[in-house]
């Protein structure tokens, strides 16, 4: 009889680590007509290049623990040079708010290190003095619930009527100037102080309710390093991204000498003055030198495939159990449906009656379940998870290519058209 249990759990075993790692498949092996399949996305995604959306794109769709579509399409930029290959590595934008800081702000849950419903000021003392914050709680922060404004705009405070301020800016590295924020460009090391102290100064609503605010990614990486005793950067890659076996995630990958391409962003005509390609195309993050929450990370479709893929799997991946299924449960649900906020705890979700709406207005596509999860970025990147249909959809571009006044993939709702097709394609019996 224990001969019997012991092979029925090596069996069961066996069986999960099978799926414990992303394998390529065919189009067919999922139940999808590929035909239509091809047919479609290529017309979408070709239809976005001429009319300018972006000058390439990748996408990436695995369907059960396999990777059943991988094709990248057009070039690096409109001159048509470098074609985009499928190991190129992109500027993530805001992915990184649920690739970066999320993963180590949930394990320090898991930990009983972080208190999702104590106020955020006992992790970020300065706000144990601000009336309208000490009381914020960091799951009002993670769902957007908090009341804390969008955005700042830190380049106001190192350049004034287009000049550069040297007392925050130099031309070469030293010891108080370390932080790189492009070839030629560091920035004072303590220039993170003053970002803090405008976030601790900011105003907050004063009615709790629905506004999305990046403000509180600035300060996760701190939290992470005080908590964990690692850096941010460190802890990340020792707890995630290594055992997760992702080989171009992180920050600054233009310090690793990586021979994968990296993909350009926008011509900074205001700060840089040059095409932004290898490091953080979002000021607010190169002005921390380049390591930040809201922004920061480059990696590679295959690479986000997997991370997402772990969450798709209730945490484990590659022989890891990196989180409790309960955990994953928590983050990726709707915490505040009551005041018409559709954010999980990082993670965004369907907007409300999504399945009731058109393409055009929808997000994300109208089949994706309720209990789907993922984030977009600025720049043009798109990740999405989908437990009830067991599907991982990542889109990837450089949409602000050469500028961010192109909307075009927005106005045309492209990825939500691309992601809808894989649902459409399913074979009817």
């Amino acid at each position: 009889m224990l001969k019997n249990l012991f092979f029925a759990v090596s069996l069961l075993l066996s069986s999960q680590l099978a799926l414990a790692q992303l394998e390529y498949d065919t189009l067919e092996s999922a139940g999808l007509k590929p035909d239509f399949t091809r047919t479609k996305i290529d017309s979408i995604i070709q239809t976005g290049i001429k009319q300018q959306a972006f000058p390439g794109a990748q996408l990436l769709v695995a369907k059960k623990g396999k990777i059943i579509f991988h094709e990248a399409y057009g070039y690096h930029t409109y001159d048509s040079i470098n074609k985009v290959n499928l190991n190129d590595i992109y500027d993530l934008a805001s992915v990184t708010k649920i690739v970066g800081p999320l993963p180590a702000l949930m394990k320090l849950y898991e930990e009983g290190k972080l208190d999702l419903d104590k106020p955020f000021s006992n992790y970020w003392k300065p706000w144990k003095h601000k009336k309208d914050k000490k009381h914020i709680t960091l799951r009002e922060l993670l769902a957007h619930q908090s009341g804390m404004q969008p955005y700042i705009v830190f380049l106001n405070s190192v350049s004034k009527n287009g000049t550069i301020k040297k007392r925050f800016v130099k031309t070469e590295a030293s010891k108080r100037f370390s932080n790189q924020m492009y070839e030629g460009i560091y920035i004072k090391n303590r220039f993170k102080n003053k970002v803090f102290r405008k976030i601790n100064r900011s105003k907050v609503h004063r009615e709790k309710t629905y506004k999305y605010s990046g403000l509180a990614s600035l300060i996760y990486p701190e939290i992470i390093g005080n908590l964990t005793g690692e850096s941010y950067t460190e802890y990340l890659q020792n707890e995630f991204y290594k055992p997760l076996g992702c080989e171009t995630l992180g920050y600054l990958p233009s310090k690793k000498h990586f021979k994968n391409l990296i993909i350009p962003t926008e011509y900074d005509s205001i700060f840089r003055k040059t095409l932004v390609k290898g490091w953080v195309h979002d000021e607010n993050a190169a002005l921390l030198g380049g390591v930040s929450g809201n922004a920061g990370l480059f990696g590679t479709a295959l690479d986000l495939a997997k991370y997402m893929q772990m969450l798709l799997q209730k945490g484990n991946y590659n022989g890891y159990q990196f989180f409790k299924p309960s955990t994953i449960n928590e983050f990726t649900k709707i915490q505040y449906p009551e005041n018409n906020n559709r954010r999980g705890l990082g993670f965004d979700k369907p907007l409300q009656g999504n399945d009731t709406l058109s393409l055009k207005t929808a997000y994300p596509a109208p089949k994706a379940s309720s209990k789907s999860f993922g984030h977009a970025g600025f720049t043009g990147t798109f990740i999405w998870a989908d437990p009830v249909n067991d599907m991982l959809f990542i889109f990837l571009s450089n949409r602000v290519y050469p500028t961010r006044k192109n909307r075009n993939l927005y106005n045309q709702n492209i990825r939500i058209h691309l992601q809808q097709t894989f649902y459409e394609a399913a074979i009817r019996y």
